[in-house]
């Protein structure tokens, strides 16, 4: 099986999922994304988002291919690119932290280890460029596939609480501590990262 991990740029993004090539939850503020949703651009909005960052920040995402087949993709920014994280009650994210968006995997590869090495390269780019950590909303009371990852299965993985809330807590992962996972840790990665959406969410919070 060969499979790599490359940085997610406007060449690869129509390798992601069209329901995600679509979603602008993170990416807007509420107002915006909504108005983007009503005017039939979020697409666009997207690959502006995307330009936007590679080009001041740098790489925001990996793209995961097994046999040159896409199956997967995380992606994530520092708050200050990420307009919706401030709509949250646990924000903001701390300062020498990068925001984990979102990420998935496609369920008939999970179970085969991405998932580690994909938060593993993550962290690996982050700590380069001189961060400690990664933070993520997490949904407490999560049911179903949406855009904010379950609180359980983040904690699942490693991340610990650093903002309590009855729905929407901050949970912070030490990027140090990805670098020596082991295989244990898979079967908990595999569950957070095929909790995503189906379908583009733009609930209010």
């Amino acid at each position: 099986m060969g499979r790599r991990l490359v940085p997610l740029t406007l060449d690869n993004l129509p390798d992601l999922p069209k329901r995600c090539r679509t979603c602008v939850f993170w990416e807007l503020d509420p107002v915006s994304g909504q108005a983007a949703v009503k005017a039939g651009t979020p697409e666009l909005e997207k690959e502006a988002w995307i330009s936007a960052v590679l080009l001041e920040w740098g790489s925001c995402g990996r793209v995961v291919y097994v046999d040159e087949v896409p199956v997967g993709f995380v992606l994530y920014a520092p708050p200050a690119y990420v307009p919706r994280s401030l709509a949250f009650p646990t924000s903001p994210v701390a300062a020498d932290a990068v925001q984990l968006m979102t990420a998935w995997i496609m369920p008939g590869y999970q179970g085969q280890g991405l998932g580690r090495v994909m938060v593993q390269t993550v962290a690996k780019d982050l700590l380069r460029r001189g961060f400690k950590a990664i933070e993520a909303f997490g949904d407490a009371r999560w049911s179903e596939p949406a855009c904010v990852l379950p609180a359980d299965h983040l904690l699942a993985v490693g991340f610990k609480t650093v903002r309590p809330h009855p729905a929407y807590p901050r949970l912070r992962l030490e990027l140090r501590t990805t670098l020596s996972w082991k295989e244990d840790v898979e079967l908990a990665l595999d569950r957070l990262l095929g909790a995503v959406q189906k379908e583009p969410a733009l609930r209010p919070l």
